[in-house]
C-alpha cells in the first residue's frame, strides 16, 4: 500500500509535494568560473585583467556611478514642508480653485442661488474633482446664496455685508 500512487478519475498521477518538478527548461545550471580555459571563464574568471572590479572583495553597488558625483549629491537638499521646493513634494498642500466676489458679482443676478453647477456653467470653477474656495478679491453688492467648499473670512464677511448667505458645502 505504501507505494501505490493515487490517481484523479482521468487516470493522471495526482500532484502532491512527492512529485513536484520545475517546467523543463525553466531551471539552469550556474556558471562555473574557474574551471581551464576551455570552460570560456578560466584564468580570469571573468572578472578581466586589472582594476578594482577584478580584485578579490570588490563589491558593486547598485548606486555606483563609476566614479562620478552620485545623484544622490548631484541634488538640491531643500528639508521641511513648508518650501514650495522642499524634498516631501506634494505630500502637505492643498488644491482649490479660487473664485473672487468680483466674479460673482459681474456674472449672477441679484438674489440668484450660486451652485457649484452654476459657476461651472458660468466658467468660474471648472474642475469638479477640486474644492472651490471663495475669495474676496473685489466688492460684491448684490444679495446672493453662495454655495462652495470653502469661504475666506473677508469674501463671508463681504457677501453677508452685502445681503447674501453663505452656503458651506461638504467636500467628497
Amino acid at each position: 500500500m505504501a507505494d501505490e500512487t493515487k490517481t484523479d478519475e482521468t487516470g493522471a498521477e495526482a500532484i502532491g509535494l512527492h512529485n513536484l518538478k520545475p517546467a523543463p527548461g525553466s531551471r539552469k545550471a550556474r556558471k562555473r568560473i574557474g574551471r581551464g580555459e576551455g570552460s570560456g571563464t578560466g584564468k580570469t574568471s571573468g572578472r578581466g585583467q586589472k582594476g578594482y572590479g577584478s580584485r578579490a572583495g570588490s563589491k558593486s553597488r547598485a548606486r555606483f556611478e563609476g566614479g562620478q558625483m552620485p545623484i544622490h549629491m548631484r541634488m538640491r537638499k531643500l528639508r521641511g514642508p513648508h518650501m514650495k521646493k522642499s524634498m516631501p513634494f506634494e505630500m502637505f498642500r492643498t488644491e482649490t480653485q479660487g473664485v473672487n466676489v468680483q466674479d460673482l458679482e459681474a456674472r449672477f443676478d441679484s438674489g440668484a442661488e450660486v451652485t457649484l453647477e452654476a459657476l461651472k456653467a458660468a466658467g468660474l470653477a471648472k474642475r469638479s474633482d477640486v474644492p472651490v474656495k471663495i475669495l474676496a478679491k473685489g466688492e460684491i453688492t448684490k444679495p446672493l446664496t453662495v454655495h462652495a467648499h470653502k469661504f475666506s473670512a473677508g469674501a463671508k464677511a463681504a457677501i453677508e455685508g452685502a445681503g447674501g448667505t453663505v452656503v458651506e458645502v461638504e467636500s467628497k
